[in-house]
């Protein structure tokens, strides 16, 4: 008997707030609805796309992108602060709607969740009605829309919740998954990035049927560890728990680039903005940092990591003056680089977000 149906069919939820930092920006300045709206720096500073709105990505602006090439692919477009307390305060509000409706609930940024909905009775157990009305709760409290994707583990829900973005939702059942994943290109992959990708094509991986091919010890020798979890994804399975409570060592995000970077002030506004979003990630979790860590990969695969840990938990503004000090000490400049990375570590635990309840009922439907 396969994975899937050796015991009771999960049922998880991946909500997503659409263009939440921006959405946010647009609901409190009604002029700025349904105009090309980016909050992060501004267009003639060193600063980076924190966060855009639909109307901006249809200039192709997206995150992480310096202000400067936003600003000339849209001239119109408004520069905005980040209000971060706010986000923060309204992320606050849409975890407790989970708390309503999840036993457990897994926050991964500010606007982003997993829920495990498998136990709960209400609305007959579907999980794609309680999505609906996780969804309905989320707008009614702030104005916001989420979009929702339900499946019956996380990899599958996190790809649904893509397909009818914004304020869309969206169900792969059981027997669905399969196919799904054996259309779905490999550049869409949740967790392919573009160094991945271009690596998977280069060996014929076009699409997830392609990388069903594959024996489990093959992607093991091309792609490391996480060749174990591409084997697995390929054929529908990924037993990742919804973790309510999730004492981490660290938090970090890396970018590997498809082309290698050596400009200065490239790899200044690239740390800046991974420092921001492993910064907002870090606010679901309720901890406080001490270390900072960045991490340098040269294009010949030398590494160096560079790190400062203070006596006192860290500030966002802190985070980011350390980053610049750091970049100083990493050689950089000389060497082409193909990935960069920051993280945070030496928490302390200053919270315990309140749990849901465990539900006895077990059911079977999506």
């Amino acid at each position: 008997m396969s994975a899937l149906h050796s015991k009771p069919v999960r049922k998880i939820i991946h909500v997503d707030m659409d263009a939440f930092f921006a959405s946010v920006e647009q609901r409190d300045f009604p002029e700025y609805r349904n105009k090309p709206l980016i909050v992060g720096g501004k267009p003639n500073e060193r600063g980076v796309v924190a966060a855009c709105s639909y109307e901006a990505r249809q200039f192709g602006i997206h995150s992480a992108m310096p202000c400067s090439i936003a600003y000339r692919l849209c001239p119109k477009a408004i520069f905005v602060p980040h209000r971060f307390d706010v986000y923060r305060a309204i992320s606050q509000q849409i975890r407790e709607i989970f708390s309503q409706y999840a036993t457990d609930v897994e926050p991964l940024s500010l606007d982003e969740a997993y829920l495990d909905v498998t136990e709960q009775q209400a609305y007959q157990g579907s999980a794609t009605y309680i999505a609906k009305v996780i969804r309905q709760a989320i707008f009614g409290a702030t104005g916001l829309t989420a979009s929702a994707g339900v499946s019956y583990n996380k990899f599958l829900a996190k790809m649904a919740s893509d397909i009818n973005k914004p304020n869309g939702l969206y169900t792969i059942r059981p027997e669905e998954g399969p196919a799904f994943i054996a259309q779905l290109p490999i550049g869409q992959f949740h967790g392919v990035g573009p160094a991945t990708e271009a690596k998977m094509l280069a060996l014929g991986i076009k699409n997830g049927a392609d990388l069903k091919q594959w024996r489990r010890d093959d992607l093991r020798f091309h792609f490391g560890k996480v060749g174990y979890h591409f084997y697995d994804i390929a054929r529908g399975v990924d037993e990742r728990p919804v973790c309510s409570q999730r004492q981490r060592r660290s938090i970090g995000k890396e970018q590997t680039f498809q082309n290698d970077i050596k400009s200065l002030i490239q790899v200044k506004a690239i740390l800046s903005s991974l420092a921001q979003q492993v910064w907002q990630n870090l606010q679901p979790l309720h901890y406080q940092a001490r270390t900072i860590t960045i991490k340098v990969k040269y294009a010949n695969f030398r590494q160096v990591t560079r790190a400062k840990t203070y006596e006192q938990a860290i500030t966002e503004d802190v985070l980011l003056s350390a980053v610049e000090q750091l970049i100083e000490k990493a050689e950089i400049g000389v060497t082409p680089i193909r990935l960069l990375g920051v993280s945070l570590s030496g928490f302390g635990h200053f919270s315990v977000a309140q749990q849901g309840v465990q539900l006895p009922l077990s059911l079977d439907t999506l």
